[in-house]
């Protein structure tokens, strides 16, 4: 295994890079997307696997999270991180492999000792939620709204802080996500971060995040690259690298 990832990295670092990769990404994403640095989880995973499977060399580009697919219909782009639930076969898109998954559950403070299993069990409850989350989800957060008990917030380390003060008894957000801005906020030393509890309310579908690119070599060299970095255990560093203690 150790060999397999030095040879993995070795090839990374003096590629003879084949194609440059213009690929759309929302403007900020973390712990999966930092624009202002070309890192995070979702950069370097695509940037390596494309590497590793092929020599190509990723160029992000970024764009507002709705405009990401409009980029690649209107051809801006050779590639896109996601197709935003639109089909993007019609438009010359060849699918490929997840790079990472979103996994959206409901967050609760342990000593509260909530049970979120059924719409109704938001009843009377404070949600603070990402922007939009109740036109993905209107059959859990639409009672909610219409209750006045729904809030949305995009400063997700807000939402942290929030929940952890008891000013939201729910937050909804990708666990990652969550758990990126509660280790930033920790390693400040003012925030002491309470016991929380996820409740899973559906299930995460890695499909729905599939990048899509305009060349179907592209894509196949992607898919090879992808399947690399997970069998050396470089895809689990990367994930390591910003979620963990």
């Amino acid at each position: 295994m150790y060999r397999l990832l030095a040879a993995l990295m070795l090839f990374v670092a003096t590629a003879t890079f084949a194609d440059e990769v213009r690929m759309a990404f929302g403007e900020k994403i973390p712990p999966f997307c930092f624009p202002e640095t070309n890192s995070g989880i979702e950069i370097e995973v695509i940037a390596e696997a494309l590497a590793a499977g092929g020599g190509h060399r990723l160029k992000p580009v970024y764009y507002p999270f709705a405009r990401v697919p409009v980029a690649f219909k209107a051809g801006e782009v050779d590639a896109a991180m996601t197709d935003l639930g639109e089909d993007m076969l019609p438009h010359g898109g060849h699918y490929g492999d997840p790079a990472v998954v979103y996994d959206n559950v409901f967050i609760t403070l342990r000593s509260r000792g909530l049970q979120i299993r059924r719409p109704e069990d938001l009843k009377g409850l404070s949600v603070i939620a990402f922007q939009g989350a109740d036109k993905r989800y209107p059959e859990w957060l639409g009672p909610v709204k219409q209750a006045g008990n729904y809030h949305e917030q995009n400063d997700q380390s807000l939402q942290v802080r929030m929940l952890n003060e008891g000013r939201h008894d729910v937050v909804l957000s990708d666990r990652n996500i969550f758990r990126y801005f509660a280790l930033q906020l920790t390693q400040t030393g003012s925030f002491k971060p309470q016991l929380i509890q996820e409740h899973a309310f559906t299930i995460a579908r890695p499909q729905d995040y599939r990048p899509v690119f305009r060349s179907a070599k592209v894509r196949d060299d992607f898919n090879a690259g992808l399947a690399l970095l997970k069998k050396s255990g470089r895809y689990r560093a990367i994930y390591d690298k910003y979620l963990k203690d």
